[in-house]
């Protein structure tokens, strides 16, 4: 029988908070999963770009995606889990597991109800939100803008089940069983795998086939994760109830929230209504370059993100303040160890890897991979801060401060729209680069946003820099521009930067050469690193954090 609703708000106990030495071993459990997934999706993306390559209805198809992607990260990934997570970890703090449960039933009763008619409206509306989204279709193009509308009716409800997994995902994390939802994103990859191998020659239009693997893989995902649920005791019975005082708390987070965490994926998608009105091909160009240089931020940003939100939440319930600062400064750390040099040799090696990847055959051109390199350098510029954004956002979120996120984001967002006139305009009618400004201007932006959130945190002296910044940055410094020179040197050793020669290699020969230049710089970063005297305890998490909430 479902529980009536508590006016009262959990009452502290003295839980204590456990170290946090195990961060490195759960956030290596979810880089392995997430790992696992964007090598699926970089094979699923292979084989779109066999079936589809970068046509007119292959522009539609990404589109369609994209918005309830959007939304998804917005709902699932951003703004709800960002306020759920931290209302969880109060309550599990503080709370008996009854009012806890209680929540579980009424968040998933309440959201689930707000986004079934969120999905409803839109399946209805889907001419309208397709204007919205690809304006440039809708004046000029109406077979793209009709295929669009069509394709949006199939993908969106994606989001009703993502969002669910995402609210099941975040309880689970909350339990410290991050392998679950880490492995979900697994599902969506094989499901549209599946949908291009065998479902795409069974349909006049084989993109048709792929929105409807996307429809399969959120209704797959959700159900996945409920039996995980169940082993908790959290399997929930929704129950919608707008005043219960949990949900009420994360609703008033949620909004903010939208724009705090979010910023980056509204200036995507603003990247991709204007590249509507660029020529075609410009779409997928962007989702190529974008899906590589998303491949760090994915497997460890997000990793290390996910892994920190619920320790910091339980070290700001437990009002311990130097525990918090720790979990930052070492999230920083891990962070800038692993985006710097992916930025580095991704900027270096876009057209190489590019090519190694996706040009085979006849659907996709030597052209279409120039023009996704020039993307790629530009996404490659901003990886750092992207990967910054992803945890520095939640020492505000843990703390339920969603005004100070939302302010930069504003911030962001409106700098971003103004480099978008000032880069897009001349790079496409003097170089018909057009998509680089986008991607460039994104970038740029995200940098501000980065630059912004560490004077916040900063300026309210919720984070503190440990000590040893200097030597770790000079190590670092150090080791980028030695694996810089031995990729320089090993890419001439393989042609690699002869693009005519390395385009005429098989995808054995492209393969084997590029993960050769790859493993020999990483092992050029780690062996200076070593040098350096960094050693595997210091990555392991913060110095014995333990403390009480007393």
């Amino acid at each position: 029988m479902n529980q009536k609703p508590s006016n009262h708000p959990p009452q502290p106990s003295p839980t204590k908070v456990k170290a946090d030495g195990g961060l490195l071993r759960s956030s290596g459990v979810v880089s392995f999963f997430t790992m696992l997934s964007r090598v699926l999706g970089l094979a699923r993306d292979i084989i779109f770009a066999r079936v589809i390559g970068a046509e007119a209805l292959a522009d539609v198809f990404f589109v369609a995606f994209k918005i309830p992607n959007f939304f998804r990260r917005l709902f699932a990934e951003g703004a709800f889990a960002q306020a759920f997570v931290p209302v969880l970890g109060e309550y599990r703090q503080n709370g008996s597991q009854a009012a806890l449960k209680e929540l579980v039933n009424r968040v998933f009763g309440t959201l689930g109800m707000a986004l079934l008619i969120l999905t409803l409206v839109i399946v209805v509306a889907a001419p309208f939100f397709a204007a919205l989204f690809a304006p440039k279709w809708y004046l000029n193009d109406p077979f793209k803008f009709n295929a669009t509308a069509e394709m949006l009716r199939i993908t969106f409800p994606y989001l009703l089940f993502i969002s669910m997994t995402g609210v099941a995902g975040g309880i689970l994390n909350s339990y410290d069983r991050f392998a679950v939802p880490a492995f979900t994103p697994v599902l969506l990859n094989l499901s549209l795998i599946f949908a291009a191998l065998i479902a795409a020659p069974w349909f006049d239009q084989p993109t048709y086939a792929l929105a409807w693997g996307v429809f399969a893989a959120g209704a797959i995902q959700f159900c996945f994760q409920l039996p995980f649920l169940a082993r908790i005791h959290m399997l929930p019975v929704p129950v919608v109830d707008w005043r219960h005082p949990g949900v009420r708390k994360i609703l008033r987070l949620m909004g903010p929230a939208i724009f705090g965490v979010s910023v980056s994926q509204i200036n995507l998608m603003l990247d991709t209504m204007l590249a509507t009105f660029l020529p075609t091909g410009s779409v997928s160009w962007l989702y190529y370059s974008d899906r590589l240089s998303e491949l760090p931020l994915g497997v460890f940003a997000v990793a290390i993100a996910t892994v920190i939100l619920p320790n910091l939440s339980r070290h700001h319930a437990a009002s311990s303040v130097e525990a918090y600062s720790q979990t930052l400064d070492w999230a920083l750390r891990m962070v800038l160890l692993i985006a710097v040099p992916a930025a580095a040799a991704l900027m270096l090696l876009a057209e190489p890897i590019l090519a190694t990847l996706f040009l085979y055959g006849e659907v996709m051109t030597p052209r279409d991979m120039s023009m996704a390199s020039l993307s790629l350098r530009a996404y490659s510029l901003g990886l750092i801060a992207f990967m910054l954004i992803k945890v520095l956002a939640p020492g505000f979120f843990a703390r339920q401060d969603m005004r100070t996120p939302v302010r930069i984001g504003v911030i962001a967002m409106v700098s971003n729209m103004a480099l978008n006139l000032i880069l897009v305009i001349p790079l496409h009618f003097y170089w018909q680069v057009g998509h680089v400004g986008l991607a460039l201007a994104t970038s740029l932006s995200a940098f501000l946003n980065a630059l912004l959130l560490f004077l916040a945190l900063r300026s309210k002296a919720i984070y503190l820099p440990g000590r040893a910044w200097l030597r770790f940055l000079v190590t670092l410094l150090l080791a980028v521009i030695l694996m810089v020179a031995t990729l320089v040197w090993l890419g001439g050793q393989f042609d690699a930067f002869e693009t005519s020669i390395w385009q005429q290699l098989g995808w054995w020969q492209r393969s084997s050469a590029i993960a050769c230049i790859c493993l020999g710089g990483f092992g050029v970063y780690i062996a200076v690193l070593g040098f350096g005297g960094m050693r595997l305890s210091d990555l392991k998490g913060p110095a014995k954090a333990t403390t009480s909430g007393d």
